[in-house]
């Protein structure tokens, strides 16, 4: 028993009862009992760590999950997420310090969760992924298993009012391995990656028992299936522009620093590539 991470499970396993949320968890027999693993998972909510994390209960293990800094930093999530011992990211720093950081969990035998997109996907379908989530396994040999999720984006995802609608239906399914050679390009085995965790979550989505109570409920559903998301395409250039605000504050940030600092001793930093590097790993967020 884990100090935190076990009372933690607890509290979300009471809340699934109170809320008659019915949570349902399919071939986990994919994720091995005991050795390391990577877990690939979809990202359409901010609860999606929970639930990835809730279906390996019956495999008696506990999956460290990486997630942007910010989350570590705030008063009531950090002092959690470092209590179970979960992985943060600078997206701002050396993607080598994630990379590392999941290694060594992964020599210890540990489970790894991912989020390969980097962000929660605002269409609810599978974006491009990152090849850091690949790499992590293959540099450590160890299973990369694809994950996807589907339910969670009800409860709580960008841009969208907090739900806390009972007898909710939230699904996880976890896929056989993704196969891979030791010195196979890892773009490739992302692809096949993406590949197996779109299929999953398309076959969640058309298996999914609950419809949209009305037309002002249909954003949880994604386009493709009569929904109000916005399209890949949409959501793309959303992203882009969020991308793009991101990068001005920060620069507006840096350039206030170097105009209250010390003209001899201060230097400009470079400024950051106009997209994520390509071996960057993914992260909750």
């Amino acid at each position: 028993m884990e100090p935190v991470y076990t009372p933690v499970i607890g509290i979300f396993v009471s809340t699934f009862k109170v809320m008659g949320w019915k949570v349902v968890v399919e071939d986990a027999h994919h994720v091995p009992l005991e050795g390391p693993a990577v877990l690939a998972s979809n990202h359409v909510g901010y609860l999606d760590f929970v639930f990835v994390g809730y279906g390996v209960r019956e495999r008696k293990r506990l999956v460290r999950f990486a997630a942007k800094k910010e989350v570590f930093d705030h008063p009531v999530s950090g002092p959690l997420m470092r209590g179970m011992k979960h992985l943060p990211v600078d997206r701002d720093g050396n993607v080598n310090d994630i990379m590392e950081q999941a290694h060594e969990r992964l020599l210890q035998g540990q489970l790894v969760g991912m989020f390969p997109e980097g962000t929660i996907s605002r269409s609810f379908m599978p974006k491009s992924a990152k090849t850091g989530t690949a790499r992590m396994a293959m540099r450590a040999g160890a299973p990369l298993i694809p994950v996807a999720v589907w339910g969670c984006q009800r409860i709580m995802t960008k841009s969208v009012k907090k739900n806390m609608e009972r007898g909710l239906h939230i699904v996880i399914r976890y896929g056989e391995p993704i196969t891979y050679e030791p010195d196979e390009d890892p773009r490739d085995v992302t692809k096949r990656m993406m590949a197996a965790i779109t299929d999953m979550v398309v076959d969640l989505q058309d298996r999914y028992p609950q419809s949209p109570a009305d037309d002002s409920d249909r954003w949880w559903l994604p386009a493709r299936l009569g929904g109000t998301a916005p399209t890949p395409e949409e959501a793309e250039r959303m992203a882009r522009e969020e991308r793009i605000a991101r990068r001005a504050k920060r620069r507006a940030a840096r350039e206030g620093a170097v105009d209250g600092a010390d003209p001899v001793t201060t230097e400009p930093s470079a400024e950051p590539p106009v997209d994520p590097p390509e071996d960057a790993p993914g992260s909750a967020g």
